[in-house]
């Protein structure tokens, strides 16, 4: 068992962020994915147990980075099932968390992969996964969000439609980008505000979770082919394209 750091100590660690990281975390198999081994929490998750309340008043969000979500699980395990998605193309990782797409990407062949993620803790924690992975990631903290990502020809993007308001950016900008001709790939189990419609689901899996962090201890994941807007695409099934 790991015992919570007092918030004293997450603060200092925003100046060493991959020690920290490196000493509240344990290097693990990823449950779906075991050829990818990650620095996540540990099942008590000490991390998330302190507060977003205490994480905010320090300046950090709470640690995503820490756990392995489902829907990038599943992504990830389509990546390696199917590298020719991905090898030999230029590919961006949005809303990274662990980086585990990412791995997974440059594990299937990519040329080459940038990780993006506005946490500077995340940014740590992509850099550490892979090197215990032993592959190369940009890693980049800007948000991109409407950016045309010149250059790019595959988006990844696992469990990002967790919050209305940011959900729907996401959902406009990823569909912008499938109309310039990039593939996009989406990694989720029908999040609340998963876009329904103009999403064509590729396979699902049934993920190990946990409660902790989940509401099952298996969570069934798909990997979605996100469509341009206008595009005909198979809803999500119980789906509500409203949010």
């Amino acid at each position: 068992m790991i015992v919570p750091p007092p918030l004293h100590a997450v603060i200092a660690a925003a100046e060493a962020p991959e020690a920290f990281i490196r000493d509240s975390t344990v290097l693990t198999e990823t449950p779906l994915v075991p050829e990818i081994p990650l620095h996540v929490a540990s099942e008590v998750v000490p991390l998330w147990h302190l507060t977003e309340e205490e994480l905010g008043r320090a300046g950090l969000p709470p640690p995503f980075w820490a756990f392995a979500w489902a829907g990038g699980q599943a992504l990830a395990r389509y990546l390696l099932d199917h590298p020719e998605r991905v090898r030999g193309k230029v590919v961006l990782d949005f809303g990274a968390g662990s980086g585990l797409v990412a791995i997974a990407a440059a594990r299937a062949g990519a040329s080459h992969v940038l990780a993006a993620d506005i946490d500077p803790f995340a940014l740590a924690a992509i850099r550490l996964n892979a090197r215990a992975n032993g592959v190369r990631i940009e890693v980049t903290d800007r948000d991109l969000v409407g950016d045309p990502m010149a250059g790019f020809e595959v988006v990844l993007a696992g469990d990002v439609f967790y919050e209305r308001p940011t959900a729907r950016a996401i959902e406009s900008w990823l569909r912008m980008l499938a109309g310039t001709g990039r593939d996009v790939l989406v990694g989720d189990p029908r999040r609340s505000f998963f876009p329904g419609a103009g999403m064509r689901q590729v396979t699902a899996y049934a993920v190990k979770t946990t409660r902790e962090i989940e509401d099952s201890d298996v969570r069934n994941a798909a990997v979605w082919e996100l469509m341009p807007a206008g595009a005909d695409g198979e809803a999500a099934p119980g789906a509500d394209a409203s949010g």
